[in-house]
């Protein structure tokens, strides 16, 4: 077994505080964007259209304020610790209740802490609710080395599995012996491979996005495999250019990334717009405050590594079995293929939940449900 990084010092109190001058400057940009011509009618078939960046550019010059973000991030008690000499930004709440089950909960690309925090006091503090308080938890939430405050990095190798080493020793650090733990998009991965290679520390993995690719004959699979099919050669189709590019070039797409923040927000806004649920409501408010934590931190390049990281490195190319207790929430219109069948091969699956609705960020999109799913999941497992 591989030992665990080094951590430096203790948790320490790192608030959260953008200056004046990353504001104006901010403001300056994206008065001057220059913007691209847009085919007529083309909708969204080459792209997120001009209409909708528009709208939300606007949105951001003239109705949304960072400092009242900023407010609520900070409400939270954001700390900082160094790991593996990686500095590291984490949200850490504690619940009231004295027998509640630590949860670590981790975001992907090009998520953020962002997500989660209309699901952190239910998770905490289910009394006041109006649910179980058997079911609360001290939730961790931090931010993925390379992402937001837990950024830039600043040296090679941080794949997934160096990141799940990491929040190994972070959540010893914070003396959790035992705890649970929950993902989505590169989440998933990392929770995942932190269950498998701690099953004496997590007591269960849940997910809201895990990939199952069918293989072989179509017509030889059932109608579950078949949709599953469909899906995945859609997505690697029309919409997986981010990943092709973010996994051979990130260094090149984050000079437009980092000096644009019309473009980083084109970026982003387009993932928003194409994995989510049409009938759940993101709010423009939420998708720019997801939009500066990358765009105030400069790690827009950085956080797109994360790729490169995970397609290079051997330790991240096999998808090694797990024997933890897995969950998965299936939200409609996440954009992974999912089957039970194929995700059983490797995976220990106690908990399979099909969701009314919700996309690719879940805790976003239907927050109740996702709560809902995760005190559910690890009733049995406390």
């Amino acid at each position: 077994m591989t030992s665990s990084p080094d951590v430096c010092g203790r948790p320490i109190p790192a608030p959260v505080h953008i200056s004046d001058h990353v504001l104006d400057d901010l403001r300056l940009r994206l008065e001057r964007t220059r913007w691209p011509d847009e085919l007529p009618d083309a909708g969204d078939r080459y792209g997120v259209p001009l209409a909708h960046v528009g709208l939300l550019v606007d949105h951001w010059l003239h109705r949304y304020d960072w400092r009242v973000h900023e407010a609520r991030i900070n409400s939270f008690g954001p700390c900082g610790i160094t790991i593996d000499s990686q500095f590291v930004h984490f949200l850490h709440v504690r619940s009231p209740e004295p027998d509640a089950l630590p949860l670590l909960i981790t975001h992907g690309w090009p998520g953020s802490i962002a997500e989660f925090l209309d699901v952190i006091s239910p998770l905490t503090d289910p009394r006041r609710h109006g649910a179980d308080p058997r079911d609360a938890f001290h939730v961790v939430v931090p931010s993925i080395p390379g992402f937001g405050f837990s950024g830039p990095t600043t040296e090679t190798g941080w794949s997934p599995t160096r990141v799940s080493r990491a929040w190994r020793a972070l959540m010893s650090e914070l003396g959790y012996p035992r705890y649970g733990v929950q993902g989505g998009d590169f989440g998933s991965r990392i929770s995942r491979e932190l269950g498998r290679i701690a099953p004496g520390h997590v007591t269960g993995v849940h997910l809201n996005f895990l990939v199952t690719v069918p293989e072989g004959d179509i017509a030889e699979q059932d109608a579950e495999q078949r949709v599953a099919v469909q899906r995945h050669k859609h997505f690697q189709s029309e919409m997986s250019g981010y990943v092709r590019l973010q996994s051979t070039r990130p260094q090149t797409i984050a000079y437009s990334l980092n000096d644009s923040p019309t473009g980083l927000l084109a970026w982003i806004a387009e993932r928003f717009l194409e994995w989510s649920d049409p009938d759940c409501v993101i709010t423009p408010d939420t998708i720019l405050t997801n939009v500066m934590l990358y765009w105030a931190t400069g790690t827009a390049g950085s956080a797109a590594r994360l790729y490169w990281e995970m397609t290079h490195a051997p330790e991240d190319l096999e998808i090694k079995p797990s024997t933890t207790p897995t969950g998965v929430a299936l939200f409609p219109y996440e954009i992974a293929p999912l089957v039970r069948a194929l995700a059983e091969r490797t995976n220990n699956i106690v908990h399979w939940s099909p969701q009314a609705h919700g996309g690719h960020f879940a805790a976003l999109e239907a927050p109740d449900l996702f709560v809902a799913d995760v005190r559910a999941f690890f009733r049995a497992l406390r």
